[in-house]
């Protein structure tokens, strides 16, 4: 498909089939993502992924249980407040995934039972965790995003789906210690992928985007 196609096409899937995706795929696809840019070369990007559903067990019995253990403390600040469009766009990506799983907006036990489907890793096979030395800051950060953007469109060019997650993030101390990590590696985020359950209404709902061009500044003088 055309980059064009891959960005259209590619959604956030939040239920999955239990079907493991080939190893040689997988390989496959982290070979792509690979050939992201990053900041002179640094290719900053600690990877950890779960191979087999077995070892996505196992991460997902430690999310759970830090779930139920104590209050989220990620190495990276998350953002204080949404404002204006952002609050916006924000409010309205819930409210249509909540739409389509059928949990009102007064449901706040159900809200919260869908927010922890993102530590069951939405039953996904395979997770990646990607982390960075604490040394690289903010820009590692980014080239980190950049190579897991190349990660989910090389995924879906191979006809596997994923979905990006900063909420795996929220207990870094286990999951190194679960990964054998040393603390100076941060956890960024994670990304639960393998093949969606089509018909499940978490996967019904599509968010949309901004006309960006038209939104851009272009500046001519």
């Amino acid at each position: 498909m055309s980059l064009d196609a891959l960005l259209a096409d590619r959604y956030s899937v939040r239920a999955f089939r239990p079907d493991p995706v080939p190893a040689d795929v997988i390989r496959r696809i982290l070979a792509t993502a690979q050939q992201s840019a990053s900041w002179c070369n640094t290719q900053p990007w600690d990877v950890v992924i779960t191979e087999n559903p077995a070892a996505t067990d196992r991460l997902r019995a430690v999310f759970l249980q830090a779930t139920a253990s104590g209050q989220p403390h990620p190495d990276w600040p998350w953002p204080e407040q949404y404002v204006g469009v952002h609050n916006e766009r924000r409010r309205k990506c819930g409210f249509d995934l909540y739409n389509a799983v059928g949990i009102e907006r007064d449901d706040r036990d159900g809200r919260m039972k869908q927010a922890l489907r993102n530590y069951e890793l939405f039953d996904a096979p395979h997770c990646m965790l990607v982390f960075c030395h604490e040394s690289l800051g903010f820009y590692g950060g980014v080239d980190c995003g950049l190579f897991l953007q190349a990660f989910m469109l090389a995924a879906w060019e191979q006809g596997v789906h994923s979905i990006a997650q900063a909420a795996l993030a929220a207990y870094p101390d286990p999951i190194r210690a679960h990964v054998g990590f040393p603390p100076e590696k941060r956890l960024l985020f994670g990304c639960s992928f393998g093949y969606a359950d089509e018909s499940h209404p978490a996967n019904l709902f599509r968010t949309e985007r901004a006309d960006g061009p038209a939104e851009a500044l272009f500046l001519n003088d």
